[in-house]
């Protein structure tokens, strides 16, 4: 086994305060990196519900310090239709994104068969050490209380009410005449019975028992998702894609519709930051769409490290009555559909958690969630952190650019020398300050952990009361 006093400290980040604090009290008990990211996770899905829940998807990618391999967990949303097809209209809603309208699609038809109670049940039982029900517990005790809504949840809830905000959203996230504000109290009536069966069942409940049933009833003659679909859903287990960035490997799913890999492949890494931005800039272009997503990182004592990401896309709009959880919207997500789809078959992502190595083991776990600014935000973190040697925090705080055809989204703090090339060749469109729009990354490196200010993240450390 390689040891090297160089190793990632004991921590974890994440989207929300909840989501890590729950994570570093499963550490102080004594559980492993596998462990804290599933109790994580389904904290998420009670604390960061604008964002994920039980019937998104997702995946997670893992580096095992005893055998020193790294692996990826894909338990993503399939295709339905294995039941039959119908030919079904959706709902379709405008979104404005900063002055920019986009189209989306929410209802029934929308659904894809959800991936995440699969996908934490087998990362459990893959490297997990302690008992599910104890990991399953937190987010049941949240769920039962309710959580603090941030402001950053409130601001993003009120661009995205239009998909939110329908059907049993409308008591849960509505407050007066406008949305839940920051500070209020966020509570999925129900959420906790849902969370219950998965503790007493397993995930089988969600795929051939009772929940799987409420889902298929809740879908109606609206969708394509059956009984057939919830069956036959299986978790993959795949062994990460390989490139090598500067002096480090960088190991990541093959992500299929936005090369993360490839392009950092690509990118040279240069301390000049005018350059740099230059660079990136080439080598990123991607259409201008929000995407709801949540990630997370956690390492534990023993070194073992855990990325994990998942989505709802904007919701659907169908909640299970009862139980407080709403299904994945994303047949609705024009990015993620591409017109060839096979039910069965996983639909395509932009997620790319990822664990970059060196001569001394792990130097970087990160994961970023914002549809198609996920490979913009990492890649940009990857390279001030493995390039310029800043500390996680910094470089997550540090302003990015996002760029689409013919222009170039920029966040406030670039140099004027920066702006100044990138107009060169582009329209700037500058921000006035740091917003979700940009993503949200959360990652641990040497020198610390990070988590995003655009998505309410926090982080916790615990080398001094882990031993």
């Amino acid at each position: 086994m390689l040891m090297s006093t160089r190793r990632l400290p004991v921590s974890v980040a994440a989207g929300n305060p909840v989501t890590a604090e729950v994570g570093a009290e499963i550490l102080r008990d004594g559980g492993g990196a596998a462990d804290a990211a599933v109790a994580m996770s389904l904290a998420s899905c009670v604390a960061e519900t604008v964002f994920t829940g039980l019937g998104g998807g997702g995946y997670a990618i893992y580096y095992d310090a005893e055998t020193e391999s790294t692996s990826c967990l894909d338990f993503f949303v399939a295709v339905p239709g294995l039941g039959g097809r119908r030919s079904l209209t959706p709902t379709e809603i405008s979104i404005d994104f900063g002055g920019q309208l986009v189209q989306y699609a929410v209802g029934a038809s929308t659904v894809a068969v959800p991936g995440v109670p699969a996908g934490l049940a087998a990362l459990h039982e893959r490297w997990g050490t302690k008992p599910w029900r104890d990991l399953v517990a937190p987010a049941m005790a949240h769920a039962t209380a309710g959580v603090s809504f941030t402001p950053v949840h409130s601001k993003v809830l009120k661009t995205v009410a239009a998909a939110l905000l329908i059907n049993e959203g409308r008591s849960i996230y509505g407050y007066e005449e406008t949305v839940l504000p920051g500070g209020g109290r966020l509570h999925h009536p129900g959420l906790d019975s849902a969370l219950q069966v998965l503790a007493d069942e397993g995930p089988e409940a969600y795929y051939t028992g009772r929940i799987a049933e409420a889902i298929v009833a809740a879908i109606g003659d609206g969708g394509d998702l059956s009984m057939a679909d919830l069956a036959a859903y299986r978790v993959q287990e795949t062994t990460p894609h390989t490139v090598v960035l500067g002096e480090h490997e960088v190991h990541a799913r093959g992500d299929d519709l936005d090369d993360l890999l490839g392009t950092a492949a690509a990118l040279e890494l240069t301390d000049d930051p005018v350059e740099q931005a230059v660079r990136l800039v080439r080598a990123l272009r991607a259409p201008a769409k929000r995407g709801d997503t949540t990630s997370l990182a956690v390492v534990d004592a023993q070194g073992n490290a855990c990325s994990l990401t998942t989505s709802l896309g904007l919701s659907s709009g169908v909640w299970l009555p009862n139980l407080g959880l709403h299904l994945n919207s994303m047949l609705g997500e024009g990015e993620l559909v591409r017109g060839t789809e096979i039910p069965g078959e996983r639909m395509g992502s932009m997620m790319s958690p990822l664990v970059a190595l060196d001569e001394n083991g792990p130097a970087l776990v990160a994961g970023a969630a914002g549809g198609s600014r996920i490979r913009s935000a990492l890649l940009q973190v990857l390279v001030k952190v493995l390039g310029s040697g800043m500390t996680a925090q910094a470089a997550i705080e540090a302003p990015r650019l996002n760029p689409v055809p013919g222009r170039v989204h920029v966040e406030a703090g670039f140099d004027e020398g920066v702006l100044s090339r990138l107009a060169e060749s582009d329209e700037v469109v500058q921000w006035s300050a740091l917003d979700t729009y940009f993503g949200g990354v959360a990652a641990i490196s040497r020198r610390g952990p990070g988590a995003d200010p655009r998505r309410g993240g926090d982080v916790r450390r615990l080398d001094d009361s882990v031993s």
